[in-house]
């Protein structure tokens, strides 16, 4: 594999934290995802931040139709042990899943306890398009005013992540990534509004 295991997955890991402390801030993994020559399954972003993420002290489950040739890969290459959503430390939710899969995935992921919040999951989703755009508002810590954005995802996510982050400091974090390798964070202290107002029937175009 041409990615270096050093220089470009801390290249990668720079990226992610700038995102995810400036929510609504998109970067690019592209430069760091083209140098994975390997079919794995899953975009090369994911496997970026799969390999960025994972070590033999934490545990990930991947939801998608290939989950066992893609779990392979990641075992293969991060030494990181499976496990089920309930207890999964990183959760990749992949482009080929249902919504309703992703819906339940998500319900599932865990959050936390008040004593131990840090031992919460983080999610990682693939998606089509991620862009600057008025479809989501963004407010909170690390953004002056307010940030937008425009994810391609169906569903009522924003609302069932409104629920699982109800009782600050527990809750889940998310990592999105596109078919370009854009990323984008969003931390659960990141609170989101869409525009118009509704949190039904939301999705993407």
């Amino acid at each position: 594999m041409k990615l270096d295991f050093i220089h470009d997955i801390q290249s990668a890991y720079r990226k992610v934290v700038d995102s995810m402390s400036k929510p609504g801030f998109i970067t690019n993994l592209k430069d760091e995802a083209d140098k994975v020559d390997l079919e794995a399954g899953c975009f090369s972003s994911t496997l970026v931040l799969a390999m960025m993420l994972l070590d033999t002290e934490v545990t990930f489950k991947v939801i998608s139709n290939r989950e066992e040739e893609i779990t392979r890969w990641m075992n293969q290459l991060t030494y990181s042990k499976t496990d089920e959503v309930e207890k999964a430390d990183f959760v990749f939710v992949l482009q080929d899943v249902s919504q309703s899969m992703f819906e339940q995935t998500f319900k599932q992921a865990k959050i936390g306890s008040l004593l131990d919040p840090h031992e919460s999951a983080t999610v990682i989703i693939e998606t089509d398009e991620i862009r600057n755009g008025n479809q989501y508002v963004l407010t909170g810590p690390g953004i002056e005013g307010e940030n937008y954005a425009k994810i391609s995802i169906k569903g009522n996510w924003v609302e069932i992540r409104e629920q699982k982050n109800a009782e600050y400091p527990m809750g889940v974090d998310l990592i999105f990534v596109d078919k370009s390798h854009n990323l984008l964070c969003l931390p659960r202290t990141t609170q989101i509004s869409i525009e118009g107002g509704s949190l039904d029937g939301v999705c993407g175009s």
